[in-house]
């Protein structure tokens, strides 16, 4: 079968960064830090006290409002971000054939605020009196679905759930739909909003959020004095085209997908294999699936949460698959400014990875300050720099054992 080239022509974003795909990449130019005091609730007595959560959305500048109200938050974030992408591609229904234009939109959690609400209606009101709209606003496909309602794209509309890595499984979906010849065009990418007290209790409870009431301190990737990730929310989504659909559209290219790799650890629900090995066989399978060899690579976008395992796993596993060339690379967290998004954490990892291609830029992880010996990579420490960059990989590694690697190409014409 033959392998068709694709592209990167649109991109949108809501994030605890900024509300646009633009704002967020200047902010991360920047090295700024969207984490603060949990406003969505009142998390007195609880343990947790900070989230990365998104400020000053509105969903009304891209829903009309009927609508926006029969929408959980994470859909909201996910119709905004796409309506962005094709107005940022200059896309319009005219220009594709709809049948042949899919959504890959991944969500973690789904509507759990919608689920606690509703909980508490029924336990008052009785359960017959809970909304009508609760199934249908609450469940984690429902952003994907509304992403093709709003966009009128009529192909393969998918939800990968696949927690933390969701959003990357979606890209690379999405990716291999359009090379393989399924689809000419496809909006995809991932979204959460699960700033809830029932789910900063749940990950506290499981001891994997940090505890710190310090932002400088709470998300700090490679970091010896990391406790625990921060919990985020947002979307980001792209539209992927094939190569010659974007070109017979005169369309701005972002960067070029050149390969996708999955793989299970199959060993615990929440900690990584203590070989890393599923992490190495995602990054060395997009390797191979691009044909590129690892010494191309110049940049990867770490999964980086924060805690003490996923990090030093994760060193491990480049270490393994790029030899000594993982001493020459840079391998930095942009969840030290984003917090974790979940199942959006891949998609906006994977914009920030085609930005850097582009600007030949690489992004700092900030707020470091103590070296582990465990994470002894290059991590761009506190100040992003130039740097000259053909190829980039994005990284997602998550509960459940699910691994993901995206590699993405500078474009060049």
């Amino acid at each position: 079968m033959e392998r068709r080239r694709v592209v990167i022509t649109g991109m949108g974003a809501v994030t605890p960064l900024g509300l646009t795909a633009a704002e967020s990449w200047r902010a991360v130019r920047a090295g700024e830090c969207g984490i603060g005091p949990i406003t969505q609730f009142d998390p007195a007595g609880m343990k947790v006290r900070l989230a990365a959560e998104v400020r000053g959305f509105e969903a009304e500048a891209y829903i009309p409002r009927p609508e926006a109200k029969r929408m959980g938050r994470f859909t909201q974030f996910a119709v905004a971000a796409a309506r962005q992408a094709l107005a940022d591609a200059g896309f319009t229904p005219e220009e594709g054939e709809l049948g042949r234009c899919g959504v890959m939109v991944s969500s973690g959690i789904g509507g759990l605020s919608i689920t606690e609400e509703e909980h508490d209606r029924g336990l008052a009101r009785g359960w017959d009196r809970v909304s009508p709209f609760f199934i249908p606003s609450g469940i984690c496909n429902m952003a994907a679905g509304q992403v093709a309602i709003a966009s009128g794209f009529r192909g393969m509309c998918t939800c990968p759930v696949a927690a933390c890595t969701g959003g990357t499984y979606a890209v690379g979906d999405a990716f291999h739909a359009i090379r393989d010849g399924y689809a000419e065009a496809c909006l995809c990418g991932g979204t959460e909003s699960a700033v809830t007290p029932l789910a900063v209790g749940g990950f506290t409870s499981m001891r994997a959020l940090t505890q710190t009431e310090d932002p400088s301190r709470a998300s700090i990737p490679f970091d010896r004095e990391r406790s625990g990730f921060v919990l985020g929310e947002g979307a980001a989504i792209l539209l992927l085209e094939e190569l010659e659909h974007a070109r017979r559209r005169g369309a701005k290219i972002y960067a070029e997908l050149a390969g996708c790799g999955a793989a299970c650890d199959a060993y615990h629900m929440t900690a990584p294999r203590p070989d890393a090995s599923g992490g190495a066989a995602a990054m060395k399978m997009a390797l191979e699936d691009a044909g590129v060899p690892a010494e191309a690579v110049g940049y990867i976008n770490a999964h980086g949460t924060s805690t003490h395992l996923n990090d030093a796993m994760e060193t491990a596993a480049v270490k393994t698959v790029f030899g000594p060339h993982a001493r020459r690379l840079a391998m930095s967290s942009t969840k030290s400014m984003t917090g974790h998004m979940l199942g959006a954490a891949g998609a906006v990892e994977a914009m920030f990875t085609a930005l850097s291609l582009r600007d030949g830029f690489l992004p700092a992880t900030i707020h470091y300050q103590t070296p582990d010996e465990e994470c002894d990579l290059d991590v761009v420490p506190n100040q992003g720099r130039a740097a000259d960059l053909e190829y980039a990989m994005s990284n997602s590694l998550g509960f459940g054992g699910h691994n993901g690697s995206i590699l993405l190409k500078r474009w060049e014409d």
